[in-house]
């Protein structure tokens, strides 16, 4: 915003120092001649002339004298002020400056910067302490959104090249086998339009640009479960939901995508002859989405890896079907979005466990 210049804060205070203490002395002044001075004579100002040296003469202490001494203070007090309110503001704007760098720096691209303002807490170091926390947060944001920026850009980059390859080879092959390069460009274009979904899905969830309604996870299951349960069933693994009327609040169709994702993940990554449990419960204030499965071993340091953007875990992948990489980054990003926490850990027995925690409608 363009502005037009004006005077600084300092030496706005400054003058505003100066003004104050100028007032506060002549209303002293003013007050001690009314009250005090104004029906005394000038004898009680006066010592006895008999005790001192001829110069002094009790003409020279009328009131003009009274006049000169009232000029003078506040002639002194005008330089005090001004001097003693530039240097006081001077010190209490300090911390302002180291602000102002910081703003500076980090308008210029300089996010690891921290003010790390020191003393007693007061206003300054509220501000500062404020503004260290959102460049923190800031930092870490703009750090995962390029993180995330370079591997979607990595994984939209595999489907388009597959797709220019076989193009490619179908150009170059004079038996033009058109039916086997269609079904391969099928397969292709549908990984990148569920890349591309989940991609938007990611974004909308982050953005928390929803309507928020009464949602009944225990029905969300029921119909996530109903969904998969052809594809659970051809693969030989058994599903099973139960649990309580557990009532949230957020939007239906994106917690009915995190169940959905939990859902069909415990299938994907399981074992011939599994089991997947979906379970709802309430707890005091809160509501709660538990999805298990059956699988292979999984320490806790692969699981803690698990919700960033397209890490499927190497040895989770089925070579048959192993997803875009963004399953439980959506979970994650869904849950954030509706104030609630997700936790996975390894079963003893080998698979995992994800535990969705909410805020439980009132």
């Amino acid at each position: 915003m363009a502005r037009a210049s004006g005077l600084s804060v300092r030496l706005k205070l400054t003058l505003s120092y100066t003004g104050f203490l100028m007032l506060a002395g002549v209303l002293l002044l003013t007050a001690v001649w009314v009250f005090l001075l104004r029906d005394l004579p000038v004898s009680n100002f006066v010592p006895n002339p008999a005790e001192l040296p001829l110069i002094f003469d009790p003409s020279n202490f009328g009131p003009g004298v009274f006049s000169t001494a009232v000029a003078a203070v506040l002639t002194f007090l005008l330089m005090f002020g001004l001097v003693g309110g530039w240097i006081l503001s001077g010190r209490m704007l300090a911390p302002l400056d180291r602000i102002t760098d910081a703003t500076r720096a980090a308008a210029n691209g300089s996010l690891a910067h921290r003010i790390r303002l020191p003393g007693r807490q007061d206003e300054f170091r509220e501000l500062a302490d404020a503004f260290d926390g959102m460049l923190a947060r800031l930092e870490a944001h703009v750090a995962e959104q390029r993180r995330f920026a370079a591997n979607a850009s990595h994984e939209l980059r595999t489907p388009l090249a597959i797709t220019r390859t076989l193009l490619e080879v179908a150009r170059d092959d004079p038996a033009r086998r058109t039916g086997e390069l269609v079904e391969r460009l099928q397969i292709v274009n549908s990984r990148a339009i569920e890349l591309t979904e989940a991609l938007l899905v990611l974004s909308r969830a982050d953005r928390g640009s929803f309507t928020r309604e009464p949602v009944d996870l225990s029905l969300l299951a029921e119909d996530a479960v109903e969904t998969l349960l052809p594809f659970a069933e051809a693969r030989g693994i058994t599903i099973e939901t139960f649990g309580d009327i557990t009532t949230t609040v957020g939007s239906r169709a994106l917690l009915l995508q995190l169940t959905t994702n939990l859902t069909h993940n415990a299938i994907v990554h399981n074992i011939a002859g599994g089991a997947v449990w979906v379970t709802t419960t309430t707890q005091p204030a809160a509501v709660v989405l538990t999805v298990e499965n059956t699988g292979e071993m999984l320490s806790a340091p692969v699981v803690s890896t698990l919700v960033e953007p397209f890490r499927r875990g190497t040895e989770r992948i089925h070579a048959d079907h192993a997803g875009v990489g963004l399953g439980l980054a959506i979970v994650d990003s869904i849950t954030r979005a509706h104030d609630g926490t997700l936790t996975l850990t390894p079963r003893a027995g080998g698979g995992l466990r994800v535990t969705v925690r909410l805020p439980a409608a009132r």
